[in-house]
Order: structure tokens, then sequence, then C-alpha cells
């Protein structure tokens, strides 16, 4: 009997269960590489929410006045960075990748990247934010950085769920 905290999943993979939202009970999930549910999928949609987002911050800082190189340099970094690892784990989902490669843990890499990934935005954001002064571009690469946080901290709340409940994995009989 092993009691403690443990990480629970709270649905089938980041892009939901297999079939989930199709509507259709004849539709069968497995048939093919591409994934014609996943991009209805709220865990699609969040993605391309953050890519967005992501893209919109790195344009704007990139096409202002900089005062702080190296604080800007960094958000660029981060913002395009994050990007291309949501897209890449969007990428993976729509065709399936996950199928094929099965020495990678995707749920335990996805939570890995949108941990360390939030992190890393927030503190390019709280730096590009307090070296703006004043530079409307600038502002809003920091603001728009601070809305993809916040999706980046959604996903995370919407995929998986940190529970204290204690498990057991006693059968009863």
């Amino acid at each position: 009997m092993s009691h403690g905290a443990g990480l629970v999943r709270t649905t089938c993979s980041s892009g939901g269960c297999p079939g989930a939202g199709a509507g259709q009970p004849s539709a069968r999930p497995s048939e093919g590489r591409l994934d014609p549910v996943y991009p209805r999928t709220y865990s699609a949609l969040l993605k391309v929410a953050q890519m967005v987002t992501l893209l919109i911050a790195f344009i704007c800082v990139r096409s202002s006045v900089w005062y702080s190189y190296s604080a800007y340099s960094y958000f660029q970094v981060v913002t395009i960075c994050n990007l291309i690892m949501i897209l890449v784990f969007y990428l993976v989902h729509l065709f399936r990748l996950y199928r094929l490669l099965t020495c990678i843990s995707w749920p335990l890499s996805e939570l890995l990247h949108y941990l360390i990934g939030t992190l890393l935005l927030l503190i390019a954001s709280i730096v590009a934010a307090s070296k703006s002064y004043s530079q409307s571009g600038l502002v809003a690469g920091a603001i728009f950085g601070f809305v993809a946080t916040f999706l980046c901290l959604a996903s995370i709340w919407m995929s998986y769920k940190i529970s204290c409940v204690t498990q057991s994995t006693d059968a009863a009989v």
C-alpha cells in the first residue's frame, strides 16, 4: 500500500481523449496520421492562442526602439523558444507522433516544458515591463508576454491536477 501526494492526470493526453468532441459514434479516431478532432479541442485552441500571443509579443518588442539590449534580447529568445516548443507539441498531437515515438513520455515532457517555459516567460515579461520606459511597443510586448504567461498557466491547470489525496494500490476484494 502506498500513500502520499501524487500527480494525477485529468485527461487522457494534453490533446484530450481520442474521439472527444467528435460527436460521431461511427468516427474512428485511430485511422490515419492526421487527427481531425484535435484542432477542435480546448488544448489545441489554447496552444494556438499561446502561439498567437507569443508571436504578437515578439513582433511588438522587435519593432520597437530598445533601451536595454540584454532585457529585450532575453525576452525575444524566451518568446521564440516557447513559441517553437508549443508548435512542436501541437504538431506532435495533430499528427499523432506520440504513437510512433513511444520512448518519450509526452505528458511529462509537456509538463516540464510548461513549468520551465512559464517561469522563464514570467521573468522575461517582468523584466521587459520594468525596462519599457513608457515606449508603447515595449509595453504592448510586455502585456502580451503576461497574457501568454496566463495562457500557459491555464494550460497547466487544465491538463494536470496535483492531488494530495492518498492513493492505495491495493485492489478491493
